[in-house]
């Protein structure tokens, strides 16, 4: 326990103790909430939870610069919560800076840390011999007042005129009330000797009663002064700062004397009445303290478990770790919206939600080891890659040369994520090296048994314009024949440059559809090339389940070969609509060849 704290507690004890110790008028009960045990260093004053309140949000720099400027108070010794709720508040808002800081040394931090700890230390060893200072002061005023109790006795027991020793009481009573606190621990033995000679004076030595009833008055005035002081507290908000004042009213209510007889009784209950709206609020106040903190602990609890959810998951990938640590960030800065919890319970809690924040965190932190080592695999695993397919780019070998590029293009598709800072020029670098021979392959003519794409793309293009030139005679039979002969042309072409066969397939089947209507519905060509006759239904639909599942693995293939680039999303996203589609005409084909087996 601080020794600020046991003064506070010491000096409640001494005003419990005032009251007690009221003699010739009946006894007062200042009555702490829940008994002794209230205080401000168990339940935290309004004055230090503002101050508290008042911290929060501020950096570790302005903490340190508050500080500065408390230590430049004159009164900053009778302040220490303030000085404690800052070192609180730095050491806090520190480790919340370090914790996002990870392992990384921060200098400034260190240094900055460093500074504050000296401001600190050199605050407490102040504040120690401030303590000290208190404490002979407070022997001194001891023995000063051993000194007027032993003077008041010689008093009492003089046998000299009242009137030669009034004057003299009075003196004693003066500086009895000039001289400071004593220790705690004398305090009740000494107010009672003080009291019982100051009575004996009143009551045992032969005084004018003129002198006497002028003394009453004049305890009576203060009195009064004391009762109004008393009823104007309890007009006062801040209730704890209240109920301080009020034990001060009854430490001065006893260094005055007794009043008339008559009016002993009613000034003591007017006193006594206004200290008991003080204390029933100064109770009330605290139940609605605990109250609120219960409430606080029930929030703090839910946040812990809220926290407890999130470390338990499974989380495998970066984008789920960023979702996480939001929502344990969002939990922290609620956290600190909320208030204390009791006292016995504030650190437990605390403890909790702080071991759950260290272990979310650490194994955030070993994830991304992991994770970093996995990249820095497959960036070796990537830059492999591309040495091969750089050497492979002016290869005229084209069967040879496209299947390993196919096989090249395989593999990068299968190697995990690298650092973003370098997958972008990985990829530029491998999509160069395969668009360098593909680009090659297709303008010699270099793939399909030879045949050269654009020369196949310019031959189906001439095909598209003589169906269109085409004009359907009256004769159906003719007409089954044209269609049969352009179907079975079409077919014989070659293949064209990838990036125009879904234009042209589309722009020969609405020709053929707008010529040949019939040949539309069937779907289809000649069952073979060379033949006279249309496919039959189930032939048809067979080829082209078998030509829809090779669009399928191209389109695959595609996705594959355009993953990693950033800028290929839009293309991506409609392969996958096309492969989405033509999974569904597969499976509806699929029936149809069935319907058309058992027909």
């Amino acid at each position: 326990m601080s020794e600020e704290i046991k003064d506070q507690l010491a000096g409640q004890a001494s005003e419990a103790e005032i009251v007690e110790s009221a003699p010739a008028e009946p006894a007062i009960e200042v009555a702490e909430p829940e008994a002794e045990a209230a205080s401000e260093a168990e339940t935290p004053a309004p004055e230090k939870k503002n101050v508290a309140a008042s911290l929060v949000g501020k950096t570790i720099a302005e903490l340190s610069e508050i500080f500065k400027e408390f230590l430049s108070s004159d009164d900053k010794m009778v302040r220490s919560h303030e000085a404690d709720s800052i070192k609180s508040a730095f050491y806090r808002t520190l480790g919340e800076v370090r914790s996002k800081a990870g392992t990384v040394v921060d200098e400034t931090l260190d240094s900055i840390e460093e500074n504050f700890k000296a401001l600190y230390a050199d605050y407490k060893r102040q504040r120690a011999e401030y303590n000290r200072e208190q404490d002979a002061r407070k022997a001194e005023n001891l023995e000063t007042k051993k000194a007027i109790v032993e003077e008041l006795k010689v008093l009492v027991d003089s046998q000299e005129d009242v009137s030669a020793l009034f004057p003299a009481f009075r003196a004693l009573q003066d500086r009895w009330r000039e001289t400071g606190p004593v220790p705690a621990s004398d305090f009740r033995d000494l107010n009672n000797n003080y009291q019982f000679n100051v009575e004996r004076f009143y009551d045992k030595v032969k005084i004018s009663h003129e002198l006497r009833d002028l003394d009453f008055q004049k305890n009576l005035e203060a009195k009064e002064k004391f009762c109004e002081a008393a009823e104007k507290l309890s007009e006062n908000e801040n209730i704890v700062s209240a109920f301080g004042e009020l034990q001060k009213l009854h430490e001065q209510w006893k260094e005055f004397g007794p009043v008339a007889k008559e009016f002993r009784e009613s000034i003591w209950e007017r006193f006594q009445a206004a200290t008991a709206v003080i204390n029933r609020k100064y109770q009330a106040h605290f139940e609605e303290i605990k109250g609120q903190q219960k409430e606080n602990l029930e929030a703090k609890t839910h946040l812990c478990e809220q926290l407890e959810e999130i470390v338990a998951r499974e989380i495998g990938s970066s984008a789920e770790w960023a979702a996480a640590s939001k929502e344990v960030l969002d939990l922290q800065a609620k956290w600190r919206t909320i208030g204390f919890a009791t006292k016995k319970d504030n650190q437990k809690i605390y403890e909790r939600f702080r071991a759950g924040c260290d272990t979310f965190f650490a194994k955030k932190k070993e994830f991304y080891g992991q994770f970093k080592s996995e990249m820095d695999d497959n960036l070796a695993k990537k830059e492999e890659l591309i040495q091969k397919a750089e050497a492979l780019k002016d290869s005229t070998d084209w069967k040879k040369t496209t299947e390993a590029f196919i096989e090249l293009q395989k593999q990068w598709k299968e190697i995990g994520a690298v650092s973003r800072k370098k997958s972008e020029a990985l990829w530029k670098r491998f999509r160069a090296a395969c668009d360098t021979f593909f680009d090659a392959r297709d303008k010699s003519g270099g793939a399909a048994g030879g045949s050269n794409f654009y020369a196949n793309l310019k031959a189906k293009k001439q095909l598209i314009e003589d169906i269109k030139d085409y004009t359907p005679s009256d004769d159906e039979a003719v007409n089954q024949e044209a269609a049969a002969k352009f179907a079975a042309d079409w077919q014989a072409v070659g293949f064209v440059p990838m990036k125009e066969k879904d234009a042209i397939n589309a722009s020969y089947a609405e020709a053929m559809k707008e010529k040949f209507p019939f040949w539309h519905e069937q779907r289809g060509g000649r069952a073979s090339r060379g033949e006279s006759r249309p496919m039959s239904v189930k032939d048809q639909l067979v080829r082209k389940y078998n030509a829809l599942q090779q669009e399928i693995e191209t389109y695959e293939n595609n996705i594959g070969f355009f993953a990693n680039s950033r800028n290929s999303e839009a293309i991506i996203k409609q392969m996958r609509k096309k492969i989405e589609k033509s999974k569904e005409d597969l499976a509806a084909l699929k029936e149809q060849i069935r319907k058309e087996e058992t027909e």
